[in-house]
């Protein structure tokens, strides 16, 4: 996958939990996990790199939360447009 994106769960119309995919190789999975502050909890692939981010309270995740995390990370900040399927419901 070259391209991050968000992938939303919603239960009864509500958003439950999210997950922002970033870019891998192949079919990676977790191996570690790194809790960040606002409900993040940040995956990181046998090489030691981010695979994604899940997003545990999507109601409190603001875009310069979420970008100030890709930033440590050494990943492209997002877009206000990016975050729109969290508040879609």
């Amino acid at each position: 996958m070259k391209e991050p994106y968000l992938e939303v769960t919603y239960r009864k119309g509500h958003t439950l939990a999210a997950y922002f995919h970033l870019p891998r190789s192949g079919r990676q999975k977790s191996v570690r996990t790194r809790q960040v502050e606002g409900g993040l909890i940040i995956d990181f692939g046998a090489n030691g790199k981010p695979i994604g981010i899940e997003i545990t309270a999507p109601e409190q995740l603001t875009l310069a939360r979420l970008n100030r995390v890709l930033r440590e990370l050494g990943c492209a900040p997002v877009r206000r447009a990016d975050l729109a399927p969290l508040r879609a419901a």
